[in-house]
């Protein structure tokens, strides 16, 4: 049978305190903080395994001496067996190098015109990052971040290329647009272990090389392989709104809404290729596609292992579903309800009594990891339902989580034929009379679920008249 619940939040589980990582802080207090993080980022890892992200870069972030702490971060993410594309950029190094040459870039229509000699920076240029990498992928010193790594590297001709030839009576010479990447060779070396480095370079079967942007590189390497995630690092704080606050999520539709606006606040022309690039390998069935500014320390293992990450992240759809259960949730449900029946919260369950139950729970998935959860179960006979077993995880709070699963829960109970809901708490009555329950006694509960009523626990029995229903006050 059901049992209460009364909670919202869930919170910590209690970690050991005798690890002394950190000297700044009490060895019980960065001890306990170090499980906790490591617990949460848990469901990640177990997610990340085995998928395949395309990261790339700007020379900028190379310029701002930032490239070593970005392979560290790569290399964690290698060794948690997440298989990594790197493409990198080099416009700033190409213009450098055509200064020392007393050249100037050339430009038209937001593209670089690419003669000989701006060819030959080029190459110079890109293969000078190219080696840096290799180098920073090759440390293995004691006592640093890529102690014991051990990570292959691997580059070459991968991108076939051709021209872009003359647009709008502007000679684009050796520029050129990606005609094809060589999927089976780069999923190849996925597969041995090693990581794969593209540089903006592409060649013809003619044996021409060509220049090719960054982002180009980047969407149509996702796309080829389709890729759960590409991540763009980035000069820029993320896609910004009019007030200048991150939109950290961004649907297809929002994207092309922001290229379209003529808005003086429209985002300027860096955001715009960016974004655009995002957009092109949505529609081209990449999922999700993340601008994480470079200049935050480990941004980007923060977009990937916090809720709410550091950048913008553009998507085909809303990442947070409110569904119905399944089998494969049960581990999720268990991770969020544990600790509140272990302070009391919640009655205890008995092992299996969730997998026996699920077709009752409803949860809230944020990217592939349950945040909330509730169940439903109906007493027809008297046109009731019990809402229960009300969790969401601590670091979601806040969010409005609780308040989408109570609509869900109605909504079933309503195509279900109910016409009241109830719940049984003990700590959240305030919650639930904020949303249009009324407190009633124990002898209104359906009698098949009054004879259950545990008169030590004297839990508030709240009660909700579905018939109309009524407006929630804001919280």
């Amino acid at each position: 049978m059901p049992s209460e619940s009364d909670s919202l939040h869930a919170g910590p589980i209690s970690p050991r305190s005798d690890s002394h990582f950190s000297h700044s802080l009490a060895p019980a207090v960065a001890a306990s903080q170090f499980v906790y993080w490591l617990r949460s980022v848990a469901p990640y890892i177990h997610n990340f395994r085995h998928r395949t992200f395309v990261v790339g870069f700007p020379g900028e972030l190379v310029q701002a001496g930032r490239l070593n702490a970005l392979i560290q971060d790569i290399a964690l993410l290698t060794a948690l067996g997440i298989r990594i594309v790197v493409v990198h950029g080099c416009r700033p190094q190409v213009e450098e190098q055509l200064r020392l040459r007393g050249l100037e870039g050339r430009f038209a229509q937001g593209m670089r015109i690419t003669d000989s000699p701006a060819l030959e920076c080029l190459k110079e240029a890109s293969g000078e990052i190219r080696l840096d990498i290799e180098a920073a992928f090759s440390q293995g010193l004691p006592n640093t971040p890529m102690a014991n790594s051990a990570i292959r590297v691997i580059s070459g001709n991968l991108v076939s290329a051709r021209p872009v030839g003359i647009v709008q009576g502007v000679d684009f010479q050796h520029t050129g647009l990606v005609r094809k990447i060589d999927r089976a060779a780069i999923r190849s070396a996925l597969d041995y272990g090693s990581v794969v480095l593209l540089s903006p370079l592409g060649f013809s079967p003619t044996g021409e090389a060509f220049n090719l942007s960054m982002e180009d590189v980047a969407v149509a390497t996702a796309i080829a392989l389709d890729a759960d995630k590409l991540i763009f690092l980035t000069e820029l704080p993320g896609m910004q709104s009019a007030s200048g606050e991150v939109l950290s999520e961004i649907s297809e539709a929002n994207a092309r809404e922001l290229l379209a606006s003529k808005d003086a606040l429209q985002p300027s022309e860096a955001a715009r290729g960016y974004l655009s690039a995002a957009l092109r390998a949505a529609e081209g069935g990449v999922e999700r596609s993340h601008l994480v500014p470079f200049d935050t320390d480990g941004s980007l293992l923060l977009e990937l292992f916090l809720h709410d990450g550091v950048g913008s992240m553009v998507v085909e759809e809303t990442l947070e579903a409110l569904r119905e259960a399944t089998i494969d949730d049960v581990g999720g449900i268990l991770s969020i309800i544990r600790p509140l029946e272990d302070d009391g919260t919640l009655v205890r369950r008995e092992p299996g009594t969730v997998e026996r139950d699920i077709e009752r729970f409803s949860v809230i998935e944020h990217d592939g990891v349950i945040f909330g959860c509730a169940a439903l179960f109906p007493f027809p006979e008297s046109s009731m339902g019990e809402m229960a077993c009300v969790a969401v995880n601590a670091g979601a709070q806040g969010q409005g989580d609780g308040e989408r699963l109570l609509r869900h829960i109605e909504q079933r109970a309503r195509a279900a034929g109910l016409k009241r809901l109830f719940v049984l708490t003990t700590r959240t009555m305030h919650w639930f009379l904020k949303r249009g329950f009324v407190q009633v006694t124990p002898d209104e509960l359906p009698a098949q679920r009054r004879g259950l009523y545990d008169k030590q626990r004297n839990s508030q029995v709240l009660m909700k008249d579905l018939s109309s229903p009524t407006k929630d006050i804001a919280v």
